[in-house]
């Protein structure tokens, strides 16, 4: 689903891979659960583009549901992947980049379904700091975002006013809030991460779950 040209909304992946088309290739954000590749490699066929055409995977944090389709992504186009050092380390051990804060019968319920959010191991090739800028949508900048997760990243294009925010926020009823809740390493870092995000003018948010979130002037 094309959400701005040249910019779209991998469908029917859990959570929401979002793809860019540029001259020198295409770049994904997000990789969804395990097994998402075949979805994602299928909907690049369909605009007309073979896996070798992937060239850069950036990962906005290391929870299964952003990771899950990236070692066979990597293993089938040969992408570069970026991601922050915290995460990146993460990535590398299949494991999330800190530890769920659940108890009672939430604990349980995250225990049953954490199968469903397991990993491969994938090495990162480029470790991202905020400030930086890659070459993608007229200039995709990095922002840090801690508060999810302690290395999350976002991923801003000015020039087009599109912010790619990952899990770093939420939208209730059409309202972007902070992060929060059992899955959420520091609630206080995820509220001053929004309002960061919030200030930077973005006209189109695109969220790690649920629709994307267009902000009226």
């Amino acid at each position: 689903m094309e959400i701005v040209p040249g910019v779209h909304l991998v469908p029917g992946v859990i959570a929401n891979p979002y793809l860019r088309i540029d001259s020198d290739g295409l770049t994904l954000v997000d990789t969804g659960l395990l097994r998402s590749e075949k979805k994602i490699l299928q909907y690049i066929g369909t605009l007309g583009f073979s896996p070798r055409d992937l060239k850069r995977i950036a990962i906005t944090h290391a929870d299964g549901d952003h990771v899950g389709g990236l070692a066979a992504l990597k293993a089938a186009s040969g992408a570069r992947v970026y991601a922050s050092a915290v995460e990146a380390e993460a990535i590398a051990a299949g494991r999330m980049s800190r530890p769920l804060k659940a108890r009672g019968l939430r604990k349980a319920l995250f225990a049953a379904i954490a199968p469903l959010f397991r990993a491969r191991p994938a090495a990162v090739d480029d470790v991202l700091t905020s400030g930086q800028v890659l070459p993608v949508l007229g200039g995709l900048h990095v922002i840090a975002t801690p508060g999810h997760t302690p290395g999350h990243i976002s991923l801003f294009a000015p020039s087009a006013g599109i912010l790619l925010a990952g899990d770093s926020m939420v939208s209730r009823n059409g309202e972007l809030r902070p992060s929060g809740g059992a899955n959420t390493w520091d609630e206080a870092q995820a509220i001053a991460s929004t309002q960061a995000q919030l200030a930077l003018g973005a006209r189109v948010v695109c969220l790690g779950h649920g629709p994307v979130v267009r902000i009226r002037e």
